[in-house]
Order: C-alpha cells, then structure tokens, then sequence
C-alpha cells in the first residue's frame, strides 16, 4: 500500500486548488496491479469542478481497465476526510464493496474502510434489469 499512499501524496501536490485551498490526491490499484492517480481540480463554478477520486478512475479507464481493487484518498485536514457521495458511487462502479479504501491525512493519520462501508445499499447494475 505505500506506492498507492506515494501515487496520491504526490498528485495531490498538482490539485488545482485556487478557490478553496483544499487539495485531495487518490490513487487506485487496479486489477492488473498498476496504479492509477488523480487530483482534486476546481473551476470558479464549483459544480464543474473534479474530484481527486474520479481523476483516478479515469486516468484507470483510459488505461483500459474498468476494475479497482484498492484505494488511497488523503487530504490536507484535521482527520481523514471521505469522498463525496458522487466519488462514493463512482468507487462503487468499479470496486466490489469488500475492495479497502484508505482515508488519509498528509500527517499520516488512517482509517481502513470499504467501498460498501462509505455506501451502503448501492444502486447498481442490478437494479437496472
């Protein structure tokens, strides 16, 4: 787990971060074993802006993988900070609810959780059918 905790330390550093100040880096393993990084990046109409979790996601998906079995979200704050409910979704996707998420501080606090932890009841492709 530290090169995901290196990946997402080290993107964070290039979030795009001007209106809140708040950068969030996260990295993913996928199923090949590479991993994958994103960073927070904002645009002065907030709604437009993009989560450090879905930067990796797509970084995976450009690569040509759809499935993550590990991630890696540290911010800059008091505790680990969870992704939002959108990025909770998007992790849901494309990890199974047993795959660990880590949620870290930049001064190393963590705390071991799972994708069906942060959403419990997810809409999948199941309900779809």
């Amino acid at each position: 787990m530290t090169d995901l905790r290196d990946a997402a330390l080290q993107v964070r550093d290039h979030a795009y971060a001007p209106y809140s100040g708040f950068k969030v880096g996260a990295a993913i393993r996928g199923a090949s074993g590479a991993v994958y990084a994103g960073c927070n990046v904002e645009n002065v109409a907030y709604p437009e802006g993009t989560c450090a979790e879905a930067g990796a996601i797509a970084a995976m998906v450009a690569a040509g993988e759809t499935v993550l079995t590990e991630a890696y979200v540290v911010a800059g704050s008091p505790s680990p900070v969870p992704p939002c409910g959108g990025c909770r979704q998007k992790l849901a996707e494309f990890g199974a609810g047993e795959v660990s998420v880590t949620l870290a501080t930049t001064s190393g606090h963590e705390q071991l959780t799972t994708i069906a932890d942060l959403l419990p009841g997810a809409f999948d492709a199941d309900h779809m059918a």
